[in-house]
This record gives structure tokens, sequence and C-alpha cells, in this order.
């Protein structure tokens, strides 16, 4: 059985494994998330099911239109909303709620969240290139190098690590 919640990052702890190691734990308030839809294959075309979170219920946008869209399917208004492909249909039921009770203790997981973002950084950040020297008159402290060759190739490779956008990225940890 496919199984997803939606959640959000509390904080950060640390608990002790069986030889008084020290292990880093996110603590993730995940839940409860009310099946908000159930899309089906002879109605649109796939298995799905739409689910939703609101960690604040003030913060919760309340236009017209997902005003409505929640109340065709008895649910109230959610901050976020986000749908999963499902394999059976008959798993879920609209109305009902999702919470980490479905979980079994020792169960694996796969964790998606976006990293955060760092906007634009130079190669030093991003990287971790070592830079130039510092003394000594040179003015070469923060830059990537050289990019490329002169005449031939003529261009710069392709994966060239260089400045750009760095993190807000999906990553996925078990």
């Amino acid at each position: 059985m496919s199984f997803a919640l939606l959640g959000k990052k509390i904080g950060m702890s640390q608990v002790y494994d069986d030889e008084n190691n020290v292990v880093p734990v996110t603590v993730v308030e995940a839940g409860p998330c009310p099946v908000v839809q159930i899309k089906t294959v002879e109605k649109d075309g796939y298995a799905a099911v739409q689910i939703g979170f609101n960690p604040d219920f003030k913060k919760a946008p309340k236009t017209k239109p997902l005003k409505g869209h929640c109340e065709k399917h008895g649910a109230q208004p959610q901050a976020i909303l986000s749908e999963f492909r499902i394999t059976e249909e008959g798993e879920f039921e609209t109305g009902g709620c999702l919470t980490v009770e479905k979980f079994e203790e020792g169960q694996k997981i796969d964790v998606i969240a976006t990293t955060k973002g760092r906007g634009f950084q130079g190669v030093v950040k991003r990287w971790n290139f070592a830079g130039g020297p510092d003394s000594h008159g040179s003015m070469f402290h923060r830059r990537g190098g050289s990019y490329g060759l002169c005449q031939w190739p003529g261009h710069v490779f392709k994966n060239k690590k260089m400045p750009g956008h760095m993190g807000a990225k999906s990553r996925t940890i078990q």
C-alpha cells in the first residue's frame, strides 16, 4: 500500500543509541492530513488521492475557488494541497484523515523536502573550490580559475562547475 503524509519541520534534536553514540534527529510535525479528493481512472484518467495539510489554520488561503473545491468534497480549506498517485482506488475515502498511526515502529520511509535556497553563489561556496592566494599582491581570491581551452575546442565543456543558483532543490532521504 502506498502512503504519503505532509509535514513541517519543527527543529533538530539528538538521541543516544545503544553504544552511547549521539544520533542527530529531525523533529517533523506530520499530519493530520484530511483526504480532500480521490481521483479515479474512469473520471480523471489516473488514480490519485489529494490530501491537505494545515499547520496554521489562520494562514490558510481562503479563496472562493479553494473553499468551493474543499466544500464540494466535504473538507475544511487547507493551507497546502498535494496529490499522490495510488495503485488501488479503494484504499482511501473522501473525508478520512491520514495520521502517523499508519506507520509501524522501525519502518523505513522516504522523506522528500526542498533544500534551503542560497541564491546566486560563487564557486568557493557552491563547489568548495579553494580559491586563490589571499596575500602577496594577488587579486585572484574567490574566482573559479580557467573555464576552458582557447581556440580548440572553442567552447566551455558541459557540466563545468561555475557560479550560479544554489539550493532550493528537491532532495529525498531515507
